[in-house]
């Protein structure tokens, strides 16, 4: 008896990419018009699938690049202009034969994607460290200042020891490891990639929890950034105690 469509459309939706080529074969010549559709469809699928692929190849090009060396760290921080909240840095060493697809600079991934991608870095990654800097450090030494000592932190916080850094365009004063700045690394580099989801993973629920002591703000959905309705709320309000004071005078 020969196979439903509907069998023959699950079938391959589960199939694995390397079964998948052969599937398609199998039934793009299939007589009925609905199992050559399906097949069809799949054929986009495992077409978008090899790009991926193919990108996350080209990003690994400075890992391959310096790959002499055992322990490559990517580091990068979020939430350096934010009016509210932390800056957060992360320092992401993946393993050498790193396949996770989608890594991308998270500022270009859905929020739902990047939940997705730090489960899977956490679970995978050689190491993974996190630092982070106060609205009050902030003040006190200047927005730049406090993100390298975010991002110095993070470093020291991961459990085997970086030989190379690929930082996003800066170079951290005080490390002594050697160090390579990427403009838009995040988007040029998987590790650096990583370490952003991790990093703006990280400050994002950080907000969401300020978001409950502080409701005023809008955190949840801003996460401290200069949205109409949170500058709104600070003329209404005032500051709260994670506003970054320096970063506030033309408002309140």
């Amino acid at each position: 008896m020969a196979e439903t469509i509907g069998v023959i459309r699950a079938k391959m939706q589960a199939a694995a990419p390397g079964e998948l080529s052969a599937l398609i074969s199998e039934y793009e010549q299939d007589e009925r018009a609905g199992v050559r559709a399906a097949a069809a469809q799949q054929r986009k699928r495992l077409a978008a699938y090899e790009k991926e692929v193919a990108r996350c190849e080209a990003l690994k090009r400075y890992e391959r690049e310096y790959a002499a060396y055992a322990h490559i760290c990517g580091i990068d921080e979020v939430g350096r202009g934010p009016l509210a909240g932390p800056v957060v840095a992360g320092a992401v060493i993946l393993p050498k034969d790193c396949d996770i697809l989608y890594i991308n600079d998270s500022k270009k991934l859905s929020e739902k994607k990047r939940e997705e991608l730090y489960d899977v870095i956490m679970e995978r990654a050689v190491a993974v460290g996190l630092g982070y800097s106060t609205p009050e450090r902030i003040d006190e030494i200047n927005i730049l200042q406090a993100t390298y000592e975010a991002m110095r932190e993070a470093i020291s916080k991961l459990k085997v020891e970086p030989d190379l850094l690929l930082n996003d365009a800066v170079t951290i004063p005080q490390v002594s490891v050697r160090q390579i700045p990427i403009i838009k690394g995040d988007a040029k580099s998987i590790s650096i990639g990583a370490a952003s989801i991790v990093a703006k993973v990280t400050r994002d629920r950080l907000m969401v929890q300020y978001d409950e002591i502080y409701p005023e703000y809008g955190f949840a959905s801003n996460k401290g950034y200069g949205a109409q309705a949170h500058i709104d709320a600070l003329r209404r309000y005032g500051p709260c105690p994670i506003h970054r004071r320096s970063f506030i005078t033309h408002f309140c």
